[in-house]
């Protein structure tokens, strides 16, 4: 008996660990759009006035790369982005990847080549080049190149309610 009782308590939190979004909530709820990111618990908040309305785990930059603190405003949002510093260098006839994950700031274009920036579906700006984005890589920990990464359907949904200048803070 006291196992369910215990069980029973357990199941807010843990159903919390799950990505989560209420769009009725989102569409409906009174106040501005705000996205809050805890880099520490690797989650982003997004509130409808004071209600929160959807969770998401995210990935964000990974040491020397890291996702700035502090409090922004979205500033631009594209459905379709594509990374300009981050991506891959693919052949000039076969389009095949030549090679991947390179940073056009350091690493050379090889002859025979051309760039192909990251895919960045659902881009939400905040912080100059910095933004929240779909990905299929989000792991459990800071991974990026700064960005915050999040899995496709939760993107899709924080871009479709999260309007420019939606307050966004993150902190640690």
């Amino acid at each position: 008996m006291a196992w369910c009782l215990a069980l029973l308590l357990a199941l807010p939190a843990l159903a919390r660990a799950e990505d989560w979004f209420d769009e009725q909530a989102a569409a409906t709820a009174a106040g501005a759009a705000q996205i809050r990111v805890s880099l520490g618990e690797q989650r982003a908040y997004f509130y409808k006035g004071d209600m929160l309305v959807g969770e998401s785990r995210v990935s964000s930059g990974k040491p020397g790369f890291r996702t700035p603190q502090g409090n922004y405003r979205v500033l631009a949002r594209e459905l379709h982005h594509r990374s300009s510093l981050f991506g891959s260098y693919v052949d000039n006839n076969t389009h095949m990847v030549v090679r991947a994950d390179v940073d056009t700031r350091t690493d050379r274009r090889p002859p025979g080549t051309y760039y192909r920036g990251a895919q960045m579906d659902y881009f939400i700006r905040f912080n100059n080049g910095i933004g929240f984005h779909a990905s299929s890589d989000v792991p459990n920990h800071a991974a990026s190149h700064g960005c915050v990464r999040m899995p496709p359907q939760m993107a899709r949904q924080f871009y479709q309610y999260a309007p420019v200048g939606t307050r966004v803070i993150v902190t640690d």
